[in-house]
């Protein structure tokens, strides 16, 4: 999926998020984001960057000088960033890479295939996806349902099934996502307590 800051011109996936500096030299671990995490992260892969516009990062790519599996983490160092300090200051940052048109990725979809797509939860479509947006932690598919947006964790837990020949998206959203739970009563349990009784009382007396 590309993001609006990102490069129109070409399809790119993105396929981590850098979550935290390991070590002392340099080491990032790494969310991924993709299936082939061995073939996307050789040694000379470069990345465009994600990152806010006041990091010193802004507008640069970054290159991967090596992958690990530590104690089942995945760990990536990237050239030019050597020590600690310089790791911290790509805490959060996304990575996305140029797409081989035919080297298609698993389990990744850009925007334009979603937007469009029906929503469809218990076989019923309850609305339609209207944008993508990229947040650091998690992507969001804002679904219009009647007047209302309603921002969609765009996760497998939430949505497992993506089907775009079929044109729709299949939630499973947790309770209170696309409705208003009702208001829990505090006292209702005494009134309902009360008019028990009262109604016994009037069965007794009659």
């Amino acid at each position: 999926m590309v993001p609006k800051d990102r490069n129109q011109g070409k399809n790119q996936l993105r396929v981590g998020r850098l979550v935290k500096a390991h070590g002392l030299k340099g080491a990032l671990k790494l969310e991924l984001y993709t299936d082939n995490p061995e073939r996307r992260f050789i040694p000379g892969a470069e990345f465009t960057l994600q990152v806010p516009e006041a990091s010193p990062w802004h507008g640069k790519t970054i290159t991967v000088r090596e992958y690990r599996v530590m104690n089942a983490n995945s760990v990536v160092f990237f050239q030019d960033v050597d020590d600690r300090d310089a790791a911290e200051s790509l805490v959060r940052a996304i990575l996305w890479i140029d797409q081989d048109a035919d080297e298609p990725e698993d389990n990744a979809w850009y925007d334009h295939q979603l937007v469009g797509l029906d929503v469809v939860r218990d076989d019923a479509v309850v609305g339609h996806v209207v944008r993508v947006e990229h947040m650091p932690a998690q992507d969001l598919l804002i679904v219009k349902v009647q007047e209302r947006e309603i921002m969609v964790p765009f996760v497998e837990a939430i949505v497992p099934t993506v089907d775009i020949a079929r044109g729709r998206v299949i939630v499973t959203p947790p309770a209170g996502l696309f409705e208003d739970l009702p208001e829990s009563d505090p006292d209702g349990g005494e009134a309902a307590a009360a008019d028990a009784g009262e109604s016994a009382d009037s069965d007794a007396t009659d």
